[in-house]
C-alpha cells in the first residue's frame, strides 16, 4: 500500500470510527439524554462530519465534472444520493436518513479503496516480474569498470556483468561462463548454463561467475526494452467487450439519473403518495445504478489476465487480443524453429556390419573438419574426440555434393549418394527422414549419418494440450521437403501438414484456412522467422517465438512466446478462456443484481442499507472474483 493509499486508508478508519460511534449514543439513548429534542439535529451535524471526512474529495470531484460540463459517472450519483439523504432532515413527515448518506459514502469509499488496492496488486504483480529495466552498464576503462548508462554503449562494445546483476543489453558471451536466472522473462525456474560464444538476452540475472559480453543490439532495441514496451502498451489495446462497458457506462449513467428524476417526481405529481417517499426511492435508486462493478472490475480481469499470463514467459499485447485467443479454435504452426529447434543434429549413425559407430563418425568429422557448412558443424559437435587437424590433408569441398579428405593417408568421403555414385563407392538409402550423409574410406562404404532438425522435447505435448483445450485443428506450414514435413506431422500428432511453401503461399494458405472459420472461431498462427512476419499479422492471434525470433516476427505478433516452449501455447489459451469466463461472471452478476434491487427500489420495498450493497457489495465481490485471473497455474 503506497502514501496516498495509507492516508485514504486512515481518513476512512476515522470516519468509520466515528459514525459507529454516533450509532452507539444514539442506540443507547446517550444523544437524547444530552440534547433532548434536539438529538435529530445533532446526530445530523455529526454524521455529516463523518460524511465530509470519509468523502470530502468524491464532492469535489463531483462538482468539478460538473463545471467541465460532464457530470454523469459514479461520483456524481454518489453525490446526489449521500445529500439527498441527509436533505430528508428538512420533511418532518420523513424519517431522517443522515446514518444512511453517511454509510452509503463510506463503503463507497471502502470499495473504492479495494478497488485501488486490487489494481495495485495487480499492477505491483506484473512490475515486481517485469522490474528488468537496468539502471547501468559496466564498461572497463583503463583498467577499471565504470558504470554508464546503458543508452550510451553501442554496438560492438564489451561489458561486464557481475554475479548478481543483471544483463543490461543483449549481446554474445566473449570470456567467462555462468548460470544465468531467466525467470522474470520466461517463467522458468531453472538456471540457464552460458558460457563462451553463447547469446545471451538482457534482462536475465548473472548468478556466478563473471561474463564479459559484447553487444549486438543497442540498449533501446534489446529484448527488456521490447519487453517493456510491450507491457506498457497492453492497456492501450482494449477487447470488444472492455470497449463495450465502457461505452455502456457513458450512456447507463445519463439514463439511470434521468430514471430516477422521473421516479422521484412524476409520481408525486400524480398523486400516487407524499413527495418524500418518492424522492427517497429515487435517491435509492441512484445508488444502486452505479456502474463501480462493471467499469472496475472487467478492465481488472483483463489486467490480471495479462499478468498471470505474464507470469509464465507469455507477453499478451493488449486485452483485446486475449480476448480474441479464448476463441481459438485452429493453430497453425510453421516447423523450423517453432516445433523444431531449427538446428542440424546428428540423430543416428548407421554402419556396415562389423563396423563401430563411432569409426565412421570420427572419419566424417575429420573429413568435415574446415568446413563452415551446418552439416558439418553437426557433425563435428557429435563427435566426442579431438580433431587434430595435422592428420588431414588434401579437403576438397564438392557443391551439393559434400567433402573429400585425406586422413591417415586415407581417402575419406562424406556426402549424399551423388557423391557415392560419381567415385563408384556403393551404397544404400535409410528410412529415416532427413538428410543423408554417406561415408566410405578408400572407396569401401563403411556408413551412413542421418542430420536432422529436431523436434522440441514440449511439441508432441502441445498438440495434445490444444486438443485437449477444444482446437478443432492443427496444420503445418513449413518450406520444408515433403518427406521431411510430413514425418515430423505424424510424429506429432499434426492434423494437417502443407510442405514446400514459399512465403507468400504461407499467406494464401492462412487465407484459405481463415475461410473455412465459422461462428466465432478464431485462427492462431505461431512462428519464429522474418519470413513468418506476413503470416502472423494475416491470423486473427499472431503468436511469436520471442527469445530466439526475429525481430520482425516479434513486431508482427500479437503474443510473444519468451522462452520459445510451444507448450505455453495452451497455458496462454486456457488464461484467456479464463479470463472471459471471469468477465462474463462479473458482468452477468452486477447486472442481475441491480437490476432486482432497481426494480425493488422503483416499488419502496428496498431501502438504503440495500441500495448500498447494490452498488459497493456487488463492486467488491466482482472485484474479487477479478483478481482470479491472477492467479495461474505453472502448468
Amino acid at each position: 500500500m503506497n502514501k496516498k493509499q495509507r492516508k485514504w486508508r486512515n481518513r476512512i478508519l476515522i470516519a468509520i470510527a466515528l459514525f459507529f460511534a454516533i450509532m452507539v449514543l444514539e442506540k443507547t439513548g446517550a444523544l437524547a439524554a444530552a440534547f433532548g429534542s434536539a438529538e435529530v439535529y445533532v446526530a445530523f451535524a455529526l454524521y455529516f462530519v463523518a460524511f465530509l471526512i470519509a468523502g470530502y474529495d468524491v464532492l469535489i470531484k463531483a462538482w468539478n465534472n460538473i463545471r467541465r460540463g460532464d457530470p454523469f459517472d459514479e461520483a456524481f450519483l454518489m453525490t446526489v444520493a449521500t445529500i439527498g439523504a441527509f436533505a430528508t432532515i428538512f420533511f418532518p413527515e420523513t424519517e431522517p436518513q443522515s446514518a444512511e448518506g453517511c454509510a452509503v459514502m463510506l463503503f463507497y469509499q471502502v470499495g473504492e479503496l479495494f478497488q485501488s488496492y486490487a489494481v495495485g496488486k495487480s499492477r505491483k504483480s506484473i512490475s515486481d516480474m517485469m522490474d528488468i529495466a537496468p539502471d547501468y552498464a559496466n564498461i572497463e576503462r583503463n583498467g577499471e569498470l565504470v558504470e554508464v548508462d546503458p543508452d550510451d554503449v553501442e554496438i560492438g562494445d564489451v561489458i561486464v556483468v557481475k554475479p548478481g546483476e543483471r544483463v543490461p543489453i543483449d549481446g554474445i558471451v566473449t570470456q567467462g561462463s555462468s548460470q544465468l536466472d531467466t525467470a522474470a522473462l520466461t517463467g522458468e525456474s531453472i538456471p540457464r548454463h552460458v558460457e563462451v560464444g553463447a547469446d545471451v538476452i538482457s534482462g536475465c540475472i548473472n548468478m556466478t561467475g563473471i561474463l564479459h559480453i559484447q553487444t549486438t543490439k543497442r540498449f533501446g532495441e534489446s529484448t527488456v526494452s521490447r519487453i517493456l514496451e510491450l507491457v506498457e502498451n497492453a492497456s492501450e489495446k482494449k477487447a470488444k467487450t472492455e470497449n463495450f462497458i465502457t461505452r455502456f457506462a457513458r450512456v447507463y449513467t445519463p439514463i439511470v439519473t434521468f430514471a430516477a428524476i422521473l421516479l422521484a417526481i412524476v409520481p408525486p405529481i400524480l398523486g400516487m403518495g407524499p413527495w418524500t417517499d418518492w424522492v427517497l426511492r429515487g435517491l435509492t435508486f441512484l445508488v444502486v445504478s452505479c456502474p463501480c462493478a462493471l467499469v472496475i472490475s472487467v478492465p481488472l480481469s483483463f489486467f490480471g489476465g495479462i499478468g498471470g499470463a505474464s507470469k509464465l514467459g507469455v507477453l499478451v499485447k493488449g486485452s483485446n487480443y486475449l480476448e480474441l485467443l479464448s476463441k481459438v479454435d485452429t493453430v497453425v504452426f510453421d516447423k523450423t524453429g517453432t516445433l523444431t529447434s531449427g538446428t542440424f543434429n546428428v540423430v543416428a549413425v548407421h554402419p556396415e556390419a562389423g563396423i563401430d559407430p563411432d569409426y565412421v563418425l570420427s572419419n566424417a568429422a575429420y573429413a568435415e573438419a574446415f568446413s563452415n557448412h551446418p552439416i558439418a558443424v553437426s557433425v563435428r559437435a557429435a563427435y566426442s574426440g579431438d580433431i587434430d587437424q595435422a592428420r588431414i590433408a588434401d579437403v576438397h569441398e564438392e557443391s551439393g555434393h559434400g567433402v573429400s579428405a585425406t586422413v591417415d593417408e586415407r581417402v575419406v568421403l562424406v556426402g549424399n549418394d551423388k557423391l557415392m555414385s560419381e567415385h563408384g563407392n556403393s551404397w544404400h538409402d535409410c528410412d529415416l527422414t532427413g538428410t543423408i550423409l554417406h561415408v566410405s574410406v578408400d572407396g569401401e562404404y563403411v556408413g551412413h549419418i542421418v542430420i536432422a532438425d529436431v523436434v522440441k522435447d514440449d511439441a508432441a505435448q502441445t498438440i495434445r494440450d490444444l486438443h485437449e483445450a477444444g482446437v478443432k485443428r492443427c496444420v503445418m506450414l513449413t518450406g520444408d521437403r515433403r518427406d521431411v514435413a510430413e514425418a515430423v506431422g505424424t510424429q506429432l500428432g499434426i492434423d494437417e501438414v502443407r510442405a514446400q511453401l514459399l512465403p507468400a503461399d504461407k499467406v494464401a494458405a492462412v487465407e484459405h484456412l481463415l475461410s473455412l472459420e465459422r461462428g466465432d472461431g478464431k485462427l492462431a498462427f505461431v512462428g519464429d522467422g522474418i519470413n513468418d512476419a506476413p503470416v502472423l499479422m494475416r491470423a486473427d492471434v499472431g503468436i511469436a517465438m520471442g527469445a530466439m525470433g526475429s525481430d520482425a516476427a516479434i513486431e508482427a505478433a500479437d503474443v510473444v512466446l519468451m522462452d520459445d516452449k510451444p507448450s505455453k501455447i495452451a497455458s496462454a489459451m486456457r488464461i484467456a478462456r479464463k479470463t472471459m469466463r471471469i468477465v462474463w461472471q462479473n458482468i452477468v452478476f452486477a447486472i442481475g443484481v441491480k437490476v432486482v434491487i432497481l426494480v425493488l427500489a422503483a416499488f419502496g420495498i428496498a431501502n438504503m442499507w440495500l441500495a448500498v450493497f447494490g452498488d459497493v457489495g456487488v463492486a467488491m465481490i466482482a472485484i474479487l472474483n477479478a483478481m482470479r485471473a491472477m492467479q495461474v497455474s505453472k502448468r
